[in-house]
């Protein structure tokens, strides 16, 4: 059988070269380790060609033998009853016929057309159905969590119990969990892909947040951003480099880790084509779908799915100054300034329609953070990926972030006091280094915040850490992986960990570990009545 896999396999892939003269192997053994040559070619193997044309004196039950693997060469002769040679006719005819149907190109680019929209088809509906899942099951919990008036992040708590449920799953039926595991990888993928977008709509309405907010006060916020962000990422980094000399664990490879797929001309193409319609609709007819901000919602949709493809696209250079996230936020503000001009209805309309933060009424920025609470309940999945990468270095993780976590609410909130800057404006920047999905969770605990502003910080910190980041690490001498991972992630969230991760892949597990944990330490601490009213006394 593997001499007539290798036959076959040699036959598919020759085209027809000629080998090098060599003498003809007479003895048995020459003949045990040499294949038969072919008569109209040359070639070691026998071509389809040669078989549907046998040459002269050759007879056609030869070339069925020796496509069969049926030859002295390899196999020996296979005997019949009466000690005669024996040829195997249903192998040699269907081996034959299958040299034939792959130089048939028209029959075999119609079997994968057909083949190909079938799995196109199931993958999407396997798509829908498990992210449905993950949505409803945010949707579910939220609903539950008000009507118990419950304060604690009700994502987190899903995030809490799906990570149990794989746990247990893999301790008692292994098999069980992957499969867990296998179902919801389209729904991680696709949250994982669109990350950003989910960030986005805090920031689109930005220029409604800080409306009120004084311009002195404004470049205390951006020092104080600055400054902590990288007062995190020493205390982070530093912290993890002393337990590790401490603890002395082996760094051993992690499992890779899958990426989304990137995006295509045709997605491009696609969501231009809703952006021009949907524009045009809405300025011929504002209330064509009921109200404003459901007829306004497809194309700021549409302008921030493109302004995030574009952004994705730049060259690497033009990423440090123009980040995906600030051109996604850009182009929704560009298509909002451009509608609220030929409408007449003026830019804060616009912006009030894009992010309407009423169930009834959705916008375009309603519908993407409606994402965030399945953002949560997918670091379930990462964790438990990495279960094992967390088990053998839990010393190094789990007291890096719980210092790095809570010196960031508490360094914030002490200096925020120093210099003057309002309380209200303090609380609102106190999860400066966590994800907007919890940061957003960790200022609802408090009264009077602005969550816009809140947003605003977050992604001014990642974009600081985009940039800056490995720069600060290589002058603080944090050369240990697991260090610069922690580090990264600890203080500079998701935007980072992405910007590490492209040159230090080596260091992303532990990004990704630390950007979930680090969220979900400060979302614990923050959930405790007595921490947050020392932070709110200290910042005034």
């Amino acid at each position: 059988m593997a001499a007539t896999a290798m036959i076959g396999l040699a036959t598919l892939r020759c085209h027809h070269h000629r080998v090098s003269a060599r003498p003809r192997a007479t003895s048995a053994a020459r003949s045990c380790t040499l294949p038969p040559r072919c008569r109209r070619c040359g070639s070691v193997t026998l071509h389809s060609s040669c078989a549907a044309s046998p040459p002269r004196g050759r007879p056609a039950a030869a070339l069925s033998r020796i496509a069969a693997g049926n030859t002295t060469g390899f196999m020996g002769p296979s005997k019949s009853n009466n000690g005669t040679a024996a040829l195997p006719r249903s192998s040699s005819s269907d081996f034959r016929r299958r040299l034939i149907v792959p130089n048939s190109t028209g029959n075999a680019s119609a079997t994968s057309g057909s083949s190909g929209l079938l799995p196109t088809i199931l993958g999407v509906a396997h798509l829908l159905v498990s992210l449905g899942i993950v949505v409803a099951t945010d949707k579910f919990l939220k609903q539950a969590f008000v009507a118990a008036s419950i304060k604690f992040p009700s994502a987190l708590f899903g995030m809490f119990c799906v990570f149990s449920v794989l746990v247990v799953f893999d301790a008692f039926v292994p098999a069980l969990a992957k499969g867990f595991m296998d179902f919801f990888e389209p729904a991680t993928l696709f949250i994982q892909r669109w990350l950003p977008l989910f960030y986005v709509p805090s920031l689109v309405v930005l220029p409604l947040a800080v409306r009120d907010v004084p311009a002195a006060s404004g470049l205390k916020i951006f020092a104080i951003t600055f400054g902590g962000w990288f007062a995190s990422l020493a205390v982070a980094g530093y912290t993890a480099l002393a337990v590790r000399k401490l603890v002395k664990t082996q760094l051993i490879p992690s499992e890779p880790m899958s990426k989304p797929s990137p995006f295509s001309t045709f997605e491009t193409w696609a969501w231009g084509a809703i952006f021009v319609a949907s524009f045009g609709v809405a300025y011929f007819n504002p209330t064509a779908l009921g109200t404003t901000a459901r007829t306004c919602l497809p194309f700021l949709l549409a302008a921030n799915v493109l302004g995030y493809m574009v952004g994705s696209g730049l060259p690497a250079g033009v990423k440090k100054v123009l980040h995906p996230i600030i051109s996604c936020a850009l182009s929704a503000d560009l298509a909002a300034v451009a509608y609220g001009y030929l409408s007449g209805s003026g830019l804060d309309a616009v912006l009030g329609d894009y992010f309407t933060k009423a169930p009834s009424n959705p916008g375009a920025g309603d519908v993407l953070m409606g994402f965030l609470g399945s953002v949560i309940i997918s670091f379930a999945f990462s964790m438990f990926k990495a279960r094992k990468l967390v088990k053998r270095h839990a010393a190094e993780i789990f007291t890096s972030i719980a210092l790095a976590s809570t010196f960031s609410l508490y360094s914030t909130a002490i200096i925020g006091r120093l210099i003057g800057l309002e309380p209200s404006l303090t609380i609102s920047i106190l999860p400066r280094c966590i994800t907007v999905a919890l940061a957003l969770s960790i200022v609802s605990f408090f009264e009077g915040v602005n969550s816009s502003l809140t947003a605003a910080v977050v992604v001014l910190t990642g974009l600081i850490g985009a940039n800056f980041v490995q720069a600060a690490m290589d002058k603080l001498g944090l050369k240990d992986p697991i260090a610069r991972g922690i580090g990264t992630a600890s203080s500079a969230h998701g935007l980072g960990t992405a910007a590490l991760s492209a040159k230090e892949p080596e260091a992303l597990p532990f990004c990704a570990i630390a950007y979930g944990l680090t969220g979900i330490f400060g979302s614990l601490i923050c959930s405790v009545p007595a921490v947050r009213q020392s932070l709110i006394f200290i910042a005034g």
